[in-house]
């Protein structure tokens, strides 16, 4: 009797040397790259963002992705767009803009703490991306309110973004095991007080004080103490 043409396909499919059917790739594109870019830096650090950690997180080859980018910095600049993007940007207001200020750069950074290292790409490129853009925006329009001059406010807004920069860079060499020695705080203390005391007075006096803070405490009195010298015109 002829075999049934449904038990005829299974046969054939289970025939020594039957190539199994391959899955479908899913396409590339920018936003995959964005997404294993983050990966690499959220897992290795930002010093093992190559292109190829890249097209090995993908499964592809670099001339697939130079389809989509143009080089290494121009991921670097998708990436802090990426960071960018999530940002909640307030509406001006005149009478909080000291606060406005602070709350948006506290969201920039805590968006580079979570990637080790990655302030590095935002200190290494020329903003271009929109999402970008759309935060530096913010951060004038915030300023101008307040009444700052547009020239002070131009580089006001440089000098803080520096700042969080390097700031968030500081914190992840320091928690990076691959830096080397690190001395705690209480060896830095230890260390201080026993410089000689006729060239070190002063250090040796307040060694608690210059190594004094906790959490965010030196980064929000930094920004305060940046803030508080801008002054409305007169």
């Amino acid at each position: 009797m002829a075999q049934d043409p449904k038990a005829r396909r299974a046969a054939r499919h289970l025939q020594p040397g039957a190539a199994p059917a391959q899955p479908r790739r899913e396409p590339l594109t920018v936003e995959r790259i964005v997404d294993a870019a983050l990966h690499v830096v959220a897992t290795q650090g930002y010093d093992a963002l190559t292109i190829r950690a890249i097209t090995g997180e993908l499964g592809t080859s670099p001339s697939s992705l130079y389809a989509h980018v143009v080089n290494k910095a121009d991921i670097d600049d998708l990436i802090i767009g990426r960071l960018n993007s999530e940002l909640v940007l307030p509406e001006p207001d005149p009478g909080r803009w000291r606060e406005q200020i602070l709350q948006v750069y506290a969201q920039i950074r805590d968006q580079f703490l979570r990637y080790p290292g990655i302030s590095r790409a935002a200190l290494a490129t020329v903003p271009t991306n929109l999402d970008t853009l759309r935060v530096g925006e913010a951060i004038l329009a915030i300023l101008l309110a307040g009444g700052v001059e547009p020239q002070t406010a131009a580089w006001a807004m440089d000098a803080l973004s520096l700042y969080v920069a390097a700031y968030t860079l500081e914190i992840s060499l320091l928690h990076d095991p691959g830096q080397g020695w690190v001395l705690s705080r209480a060896e830095l203390l230890d260390r201080l007080g026993s410089l000689p005391a006729d060239q070190f007075p002063h250090t040796r006096s307040h060694a608690t004080e210059l190594t004094s803070g906790s959490g965010h405490e030196r980064f929000d009195f930094t920004l305060n103490l940046m803030l508080g010298s801008l002054k409305n015109p007169a």
